[in-house]
């Protein structure tokens, strides 16, 4: 049993122990904090290249069923407009 008295060779023993065993702990940490780092950003890619491939399949499938949405036909081009174009500025009068 512990008496309150001793308690402070407890808390002492502890922070013995912190600070002794720390630097080994947070090598091993970084360790594994860099291998858990290289497997995110390896999912991330691997996520954001799916996402990113079905997106693109959806964008083409729905332009070519747009395009098939009429009587097969290709619209005409219209004729070209003129455009005028003036000054933006009042003092681009040149």
């Amino acid at each position: 049993m512990t008496r309150v008295r001793d308690r402070h060779m407890i808390g002492g023993a502890a922070a013995a122990c912190a600070v002794c065993c720390a630097t080994p702990l947070i090598g091993l940490l970084g360790v594994a904090g860099f291998a858990a780092t290289a497997v995110t950003l390896a999912f991330a890619g691997a996520v954001f290249a799916a996402v990113v491939g079905i997106v693109a399949v959806t964008a083409v499938l729905v332009r070519r069923s747009r395009a098939r949405r009429g009587d097969g036909t290709v619209p005409e081009p219209t004729e070209p407009a003129a455009v005028e174009l003036g000054p933006t500025r009042t003092g681009d009068t040149s």
